[in-house]
């Protein structure tokens, strides 16, 4: 299988700023042997450590982890969770960051059934964060699905996530609206911002076989 993207990312250590650490990633696509470190860094991203969280992460991970796997076992033709892999020599295929890709259909009055590439699950490992993986998959979800015939590609971000909502709209995401739900007042939750990228065709682009 061809790998999505690849380049060497040099980096220094989070542990001993005195320290470099070279780092070369591959982003390809997932397989079963990726699940645990999956699994690991989405819970990492998602979920909290801190205090009595602490407690119930493995829950956490374990329930990420038979999702990912049910879907990884289900997936069709325009699913896909990549993954970026550490490919150094002593970096043993480290799943360093991930992402999901798949089509969705409209439930609103507009464009009803209608369906369009929605991307989800994006998370990178704390170690490796800042430092350019984030864009990296992002591109390749871009390349996916434009190999898939579509020129826009969606996702959701929480509106107190401003690390995040920088990073999508560096790559070119704009706000399309705002979602507010009912819990959201009683619960104190963030808002959800759904954002649109619309995506130039490359020219010369080779679809992969």
């Amino acid at each position: 299988m061809k790998p999505w993207f690849s380049r060497p990312h040099h980096q220094q250590s989070v542990t001993d700023a005195s320290i470099s650490h070279s780092c070369q990633f591959q982003i390809r696509a997932a397989t079963s042997a990726d699940l645990p470190g999956i699994a690991q860094i989405i819970t990492e991203s998602f979920h909290s450590q801190k205090g009595l969280w602490g407690l119930v992460f493995p829950l956490f991970r374990l329930g990420i982890y038979e999702d990912l796997r049910y879907r990884l076992a289900s997936m069709t033709s325009h699913q896909i969770c990549l993954v970026a892999i550490d490919t150094t020599m002593h970096g043993n295929n480290q799943v360093l960051g991930t992402v999901e890709i798949s089509l969705r259909f409209s439930d609103g009055w507009v464009n009803v059934r209608k369906c369009f590439p929605y991307l989800s699950n994006l998370a990178v490992h704390p170690k490796y964060r800042r430092h350019g993986l984030a864009s990296s998959l992002l591109t390749s979800c871009e390349r996916v699905c434009q190999n898939w015939g579509f020129e826009d590609l969606y996702l959701h971000v929480l509106e107190n996530n401003h690390q995040a909502r920088q990073l999508y709209f560096k790559m070119g995401y704009q706000a399309q609206k705002v979602e507010s739900h009912w819990d959201g007042f009683f619960f104190h939750t963030s808002r959800q911002i759904f954002l649109h990228k619309h995506i130039s065709k490359y020219p010369g682009m080779v679809r992969d076989r």
